[in-house]
């Protein structure tokens, strides 16, 4: 199966914090899944936190996915496109990844269309593993991505992401 775009998809968190390990953990079953189907133009990786050296990283692909986890009150993830940021913000994550498509669109001259997938966390203390309700959105945003991901319009269909 080829991916109709080049795509990325990047999870970052910590994944000895509990919950905060769901952007990295949905990239391994998004690998998994790439392998197995042999799905090609469709890309993966992480990290701890987003760097301003990402910003070379996301410089080739159409359409990047950034997955990370998040404490705020959503019922399990929400999908949201992402603008470029000048502002940066030094905090847990040091750069957004407004920032991060800012850069690359001023260093490298390349603008891919971004998305942020916040993953409902409950538990961020100091321990490997999630919690039940984490778990439960890590399979849900799973299938959400493979499903966007297999569709050949792509493209349109994350084009109408607000």
């Amino acid at each position: 199966m080829e991916s109709p775009v080049k795509t990325l998809v990047y999870g970052y968190g910590n994944p000895g914090r509990g919950d905060d390990g769901l952007g990295p953990a949905l990239v391994e079953k998004i690998q998994a899944w790439i392998v197995e189907n042999n799905v090609l133009g469709v890309d993966t990786d992480s990290n701890y936190q987003l760097n301003i050296e990402d910003a070379y990283n996301i410089k080739d692909y159409d359409i990047v996915i950034f997955a990370d986890a998040s404490c705020e009150d959503i019922e399990h993830f929400i999908i949201e496109r992402v603008k470029p940021d000048e502002k940066t913000a030094f905090n847990t994550h040091s750069v957004s990844a407004g920032f991060v498509l800012n850069l690359c669109n001023n260093m490298y001259g390349k603008k891919p269309l971004v998305f942020l997938l916040h993953l409902r966390g409950y538990d961020f203390g100091l321990k490997e593993g999630f919690s039940d309700l984490a778990d439960s959105t890590l399979n849900m945003a799973y299938n959400y991505l493979v499903n966007i991901i297999a569709t050949p319009r792509l493209s349109k269909l994350l084009e109408s992401v607000k």
